[in-house]
């Protein structure tokens, strides 16, 4: 199982290991890909996807919300950091994304926007690991647009109401 065959692809057909060998004689060698982590039950029930019968509450690990606007952490590095902090901090507390084991990484996220903006303010730009760090940190806690599609508001006072409940029925004045 240790020996190395070719792949025939460029540059200089790379030698690729033994145990991979199956995926290259079917053409399928891509990479490696990684499955999406475990959504946790207090997310599923915000954006709607819960479903108890898929529920293994027993293995996923709810932390505990945040129901009051923390104060930001000491080791911001600048003014556009608590800024940052100081907007985001209540929006996440009142839709109930913020939990314990988040108020770290919301602080990073803090952290990079203010590097980000001292750093364009200063007229050099961001590396790419950094604006990628910040975008996947803004898609975690939903800021972006299309996370924001996937994360609905909390309304634990009304019932959902089922917008089919009318077919069929004949209209009052009718």
């Amino acid at each position: 199982m240790g020996g190395l065959i070719s792949t025939g692809i460029r540059p200089e057909n790379r030698a690729v290991p033994l145990f991979f060998a199956h995926a290259v004689e079917k053409n399928q060698f891509l990479g490696v890909f990684m499955a999406n982590p475990k959504k946790p039950t207090r997310l599923k029930a915000i954006s709607g996807t819960s479903q108890p019968c898929r529920d293994k509450s027993d293995l996923v690990v709810d932390l505990p919300v945040i129901s009051d606007v923390p104060d930001a952490p000491d080791w911001l590095p600048n003014a556009h950091a608590f800024k940052e902090w100081d907007r985001l901090s209540p929006v996440l507390v009142a839709n109930g994304l913020l939990t314990e084991g988040g108020i770290s990484a919301l602080g990073v996220l803090c952290s990079l926007h203010g590097k980000i903006v001292q750093l364009f303010a200063a007229g050099e730009a961001p590396t790419g690991h950094m604006v990628a760090q910040y975008r996947n940190l803004i898609n975690d806690f939903g800021l972006t647009p299309v996370a924001q599609g996937k994360v609905k508001p909390i309304n634990a006072n009304e019932k959902p109401q089922n917008k089919f409940s009318n077919n069929g029925k004949r209209a009052a004045g009718a």
